[in-house]
């Protein structure tokens, strides 16, 4: 059976196809969610394997204002009833992934999103209009299709002998039976130390082993490195108690009986060594379904091709009208920003929703117009860094652009991807200022703790903050002329006249004609 053509076909109820149906459903579109399994956000039955969340969940933040209790809240998605959120499922902090499946079905009844469940995508093609082929016979016609799936399978390194091992995926969560053995784990990222933690108290020896050293998210600010929340592994292994974190590769892995043999060449020293384990676990983390795409749709893959390679618009470099949405978009800001998870991409789907409003249905980027009023362009900048949860969460990656027009008005666009900024539909051939929020500069150099070097209070201006800071970029014809950083705060509270609102003021008053200043 074939159905009629759909404007946009979603695949994947997860939080992204869910989050980019809530906006198709409430901006009227002719759409429709596919999704294999019979409840939204599926993944989070399974994952993560030890069932406690990494990302925040913060209902009290001492704010009465919604917006704002959202740059806290990494959970919920985004709607317009303040009410339809995650903190009133838990208080605590990290919680059951459980609850996030609960909380899913209930976004998804609530908001109306139309999804079809226990519909498996076999395969993509395009011949006109996009056919999307599923395991029941159906085929659904789509002019736009937006895949959503996340990263379903597990990412296997290129190892002999890799076949042998157990996986994340998989492997048994029950730390008694891995009583008084040996366990090597090869990652080193949040599943990996997930593992490992869970058994500290019962294997006799665990080793960490990854190619490159560790990366702490309290200093890269990725929330994709190691959280503090996984890393008690650590301490066990400083603090003299069996365990290993080792910088190595591995060339095989041989099976003897009931053991392990494992080659591993060290990154730090000309040396091979075999080590002896009794469990070998793989934690190397998850790449996209490309088994979907027939050869008439398929994207061109990156970074090993784990993702696929999209534009800054998330569509495909190769496929038109083939868009992405969810942690599969982060091949565009890998391990810089956080469109790997939800409380980034989120406001990233938000985004691809208002870009696909404004190619197919004529629509304009939401904003402000604003008077010819250095002053007054200043208050509303500032209003928009103190309040917006999207430029806070999608540090870096997302900014508000202001645009002069001739008449010394301006239009100030919101939450625009940086790297779109630029595009003659937003900017580009005018004057126009980029205003976001980002850390400062110096990983791995400084020591983000090191409060000597940069902090607002401190007398020496000459570095730049470290936190997290509002950033203004002034462009002409799409070059870069100034950029101009505002101290951090230590409330995050951008408001003194001084300090925020006369730089701001002034850049806009040097913008502006003449008779305007």
């Amino acid at each position: 059976m074939m159905t009629e053509p759909i404007d946009y076909l979603v695949i994947g109820a997860g939080p992204a196809g869910l989050q980019l149906g809530y906006f198709l459903e409430e901006t009227g579109r002719d759409y429709l969610v596919l999704e294999a399994e019979d409840v939204p956000g599926a993944y989070f039955r399974r994952f993560p394997r030890h069932r406690q969340l990494i990302s925040i969940n913060k209902p009290h933040t001492g704010w009465s204002d919604s917006e704002l209790n959202l740059r806290m809240d990494w959970n919920s998605l985004l709607s317009d009833d303040p009410e339809l959120r995650f903190t009133r499922y838990s208080e605590e902090y990290f919680p059951n992934a459980d609850l996030l499946v609960d909380y899913f079905a209930d976004f998804a009844a609530q908001t109306g999103v139309r999804i079809q469940y226990g519909i498996r995508v076999t395969g993509i093609t395009r011949d006109g209009h996009f056919h999307v082929s599923t395991q029941d016979g159906t085929t659904f016609q789509a002019r736009r299709v937006v895949v959503a799936t996340g990263l379903a399978l597990p990412y296997v390194p290129d190892i002999p002998g890799i076949e042998l091992a157990e996986s994340y995926n998989d492997v048994s969560v029950d730390p008694h039976e891995f009583n008084d053995q040996r366990v090597l784990i090869i990652g080193k990222g949040n599943s990996a130390f997930e593992t490992a933690d869970n058994l500290i108290a019962h294997a006799a020896i665990i080793h960490v082993l990854g190619p490159k050293p560790l990366t702490f998210a309290w200093r890269t600010h990725f929330a994709g490195d190691l959280r503090a929340v996984n890393n008690n592994f650590l301490d066990t292994y400083q603090l003299k108690s069996q365990n290993l974190v080792m910088d190595a590769t591995i060339d095989r892995i041989e099976r003897h009986g009931a053991e392990f043999h494992v080659t591993q060449r060290y990154l730090r020293r000309p040396k091979v060594m075999t080590h002896v384990y009794d469990r070998v676990i793989v934690c190397t983390g998850f790449k996209m379904d490309t088994t979907i795409f027939t050869d008439s749709a398929r994207p061109r893959l990156a970074l090993n091709d784990r993702f696929a390679e999209i534009t800054p618009a998330w569509e495909s470099t190769t496929v038109p009208d083939l868009f992405f949405a969810g942690t599969i978009t982060q091949v565009l800001d890998r391990r810089k920003y956080t469109s790997s998870v939800l409380h980034g991409f989120r406001y990233s789907t938000r985004a691809l929703h208002r870009f696909l409003e404004q190619r197919y249905e004529g629509l304009t980027w939401p904003g402000q117009d604003l008077p010819a009023d250095a002053s007054a362009v200043a208050d509303a900048v500032l209003a928009r860094i103190n309040r917006s949860s999207g430029l806070w969460n999608q540090f870096g990656f997302l900014g508000d652009v202001l645009v002069l027009h001739d008449d010394g008005t301006s239009r100030l666009r919101e939450e625009v991807p940086v790297e779109l900024a630029h595009r003659p539909e937003f900017g580009a051939g005018q004057d126009y200022l980029i205003f976001n929020v980002e850390y400062g500069s110096g990983y791995p150099e400084i020591d983000p703790f090191d409060i000597a070097a940069g902090r607002e209070w401190e007398d020496d201006p000459a570095n730049e903050s470290l936190y997290m800071h509002p950033v203004v970029r002034r462009y002409r014809a799409g070059e870069l002329v100034s950029v101009t950083h505002l101290p951090e705060h230590a409330y995050n509270k951008w408001t003194d006249p001084e300090k925020y609102h006369e730089p701001v003021r002034a850049i806009v008053a040097e913008m502006l004609p003449a008779g305007f200043r």
